[in-house]
């Protein structure tokens, strides 16, 4: 069960995660310092929140459907499967036995 790793993990280095980058961090030091606490551990939240530069919904997206190629591709074959599906049952429709004839026949 080794651990032969080819690549080396590369740690952030903890001094770019900064408090004053996130908005909602800053309210909640903000909040915090009206009552006259600190919190030295709110640094370590900043890696929760997604960079200024895009909004948290492209995030998810990204994390979703470009991070995770089986998601996608399970999406893709899932739809693909149904319309095929769909589309015979159109051109050849189940048969019901137990249903009533188009045209009874005469009462001889």
């Amino acid at each position: 069960m080794g651990g032969h790793h080819e690549h080396e993990i590369q740690i952030p280095d903890y001094r770019i995660y900064k408090v004053d980058d996130v908005p909602e961090l800053v309210k909640v030091k903000n909040i915090l310092a009206t009552e006259g606490l600190k919190d030295p551990w709110l640094r370590n939240e900043v890696w929760r929140y997604p960079p200024s530069t895009r909004n948290r919904y492209q995030q998810y997206f990204q994390c979703w459907f470009r991070g995770k190629r089986g998601l996608t591709i399970a999406f893709g074959l899932a739809g693909s499967f149904i319309a095929a599906e769909k589309i015979y049952e159109h051109f050849y429709p189940p048969v019901h036995h137990h249903r009533k004839p188009y045209f009874p026949s005469s009462s001889v």
